[in-house]
């Protein structure tokens, strides 16, 4: 693969500039058919073999106003430096020999196994993406969540918007910033971005039969085998990008309906202030499927054009005040109360 340097691209792109052997770029393609915020996230080669180190400016030095005869004290800026790690996703396909040739297709068949696997990395990249918890899970990467996890006495408190939902049957819309220096996703240092697929063909395999099952017994056989290989990871360059409208109650939000009881397009809308600018950085709102349809009730019960509808690529796709909306599956209705 060549190098990219600084260049901020998505996995298609880069998928793009791998060697034409096929299989790559269709995975790359896959990946983003079965989750929108794939399409979104930006992707930053890392500085580190494990992630990348952020320096971030932490304190400006201090300047007075100076009267004639009189002197100024030296001062300086304070950095500070956070590491975001990558993860290592993975998982291995193997198919028996004999079983692969019944239909006469072998392709066909190492084909349909490998769609489910994408399915399911995707699934939990994304998961973790918003919910990865390194001290709960260790192996995974740090998500959004824990980062925009508490209120009180938080430095990013001013980015989480509370919808004052108590329990556990909240929810959540993200604003993301993508951007090289913002939000991005990460790969380490000299490696590939994207899902590796490595092709071992035809090899010879142990076998394990767990539970005593009957008729069954270990030992070896040929198989075809598949490796997929993911290490992603996140970086919160900047934590101003991220907003996160937290405590959204869902059961009160069905039994409200379009009431503006809880009202989403004011949250939306203050929430675009809370980031230093929208210039330079590729904005997205994200929820899931419930938030999404009540969101589209309230918009049009309204009369302003805050929420727009509008065709795009044979489906409708929302936006607010110019910025997209994507639909998340990921993204729970049990969260807990933040506070």
């Amino acid at each position: 693969m060549a190098t990219v340097g600084g260049t901020v691209l998505t996995l298609t792109d880069f998928a793009q500039r791998l060697d034409p052997d096929g299989s790559v770029p269709d995975i790359a393609e896959l990946l983003n058919e079965k989750n929108e915020v794939l399409s979104d996230m930006l992707w930053v080669e890392g500085n580190l073999p494990t992630g990348m180190r952020t320096t971030q400016r932490t304190g400006l030095p201090n300047v007075t106003f100076r009267l004639l005869n009189t002197g100024v004290q030296s001062s300086k800026s304070t950095v500070g430096q956070i590491d975001d790690a990558c993860a290592i996703l993975e998982g291995w396909s193997v198919i028996d020999e004999k079983l692969g040739r019944l239909n006469g297709n072998v392709e066909a068949l190492r084909l349909s196994e490998a769609k489910p696997f994408l399915e399911a990395m995707n699934q939990q990249f994304v998961s973790t993406l918003f919910y990865g918890n390194v001290l709960a899970n260790p192996g995974t990467f740090l998500g959004l969540a824990p980062r925009y996890g508490a209120i009180a006495n938080a430095i990013n408190q001013q980015n989480i918007i509370s919808m004052a939902g108590t329990g556990s049957t909240n929810t959540s819309i993200w604003l993301l910033g993508w951007g090289e220096d913002t939000v991005c996703g990460i790969f380490p240092k000299g490696t590939m971005a994207g899902l590796e697929h490595e092709d071992y063909g035809l090899q010879t395999v142990q076998t394990q039969v767990a539970g005593g099952a009957v008729g069954m017994t270990s030992g070896y056989m040929r198989a075809y085998q598949d490796r997929f290989v993911w290490e992603p990871g996140l970086a919160l360059r900047d934590w101003r990008y991220g907003v996160r409208i937290a405590n959204i109650n869902v059961p009160n939000l069905v039994s409200a309906g379009v009431s503006t009881t809880i009202d989403l397009v004011a949250a939306m809308s203050r929430s675009l202030d809370r980031p230093p600018s929208l210039k330079g950085c590729r904005p997205v709102f994200y929820m899931n499927r419930t938030i999404y349809s009540f969101l589209r009730l309230q918009g049009l019960s309204r009369s302003n054009q805050a929420v727009t509808i509008q065709p795009a690529l044979n489906q409708f796709e929302l936006g607010f005040e110019g910025v997209p909306i994507r639909r998340v599956d990921q993204l729970l209705n049990t969260e807990a109360q933040i506070s």
